[in-house]
């Protein structure tokens, strides 16, 4: 006798029950991740805004003690020119500042430009650093009177917080919280 082989065909398609089944466990996934995602991108556009700005300010810093000359950081909405009306979300400039009175004047040389910052994150400073901070060649904040500048500039999204507090001595110290 002449044994017959069968040919067995496996299937390797999906079956419509186990599509189905998968794209409900994804549509879950997804619907309990999409808030968190959503945080997510919020938490990193308050970093970083106020990396930036805090960035600029060390620039600054290291700048005036390089140079040996004030160094200024300044709210501006057109990288030019000092403003003293809005935030600080709108952008600034550090320029070399030749005379001491925190305003650019023409032939002061622009260092750093930077524009608005991206987001809904608002800047807000207060007292002495609500329009500028100016280091002098020692590597202090100091005002155009000669006063020690010390404040805070509070950073906010969706109710977080990072607060950069310029201490007596210049330097720059970032805490959290709530908006």
């Amino acid at each position: 006798m002449i044994n017959q082989l069968k040919i067995i065909e496996k299937s390797t398609g999906f079956t419509l029950v186990e599509l189905v089944v998968t794209l409900s466990v994804a549509a879950i996934l997804l619907a309990v991740a999409a808030p968190n995602f959503r945080q997510l991108i919020q938490d990193n556009r308050l970093v970083a805004g106020v990396n930036e700005l805090s960035g600029s300010i060390n620039v600054a810093r290291s700048e005036a003690v390089k140079r040996g000359t004030r160094v200024v950081v300044c709210k501006s909405a057109n990288g030019s020119d000092c403003v003293s009306t809005g935030n600080w979300e709108q952008g600034w400039i550090i320029f070399v500042d030749n005379n001491n009175d925190a305003t650019r004047d023409t032939g002061e040389a622009v260092l750093r430009i930077h524009e608005a910052v991206e987001g809904n994150v608002t800047m807000t400073g207060n007292g002495n650093v609500a329009d500028y901070i100016s280091y002098v060649p020692e590597g202090r904040a100091q005002t155009t009177a000669g006063a020690s500048q010390a404040g805070t500039i509070s950073a906010c999204l969706s109710g977080k917080q990072r607060v950069m507090q310029l201490t007596f001595v210049g330097r720059l110290k970032i805490t959290r919280g709530t908006c």
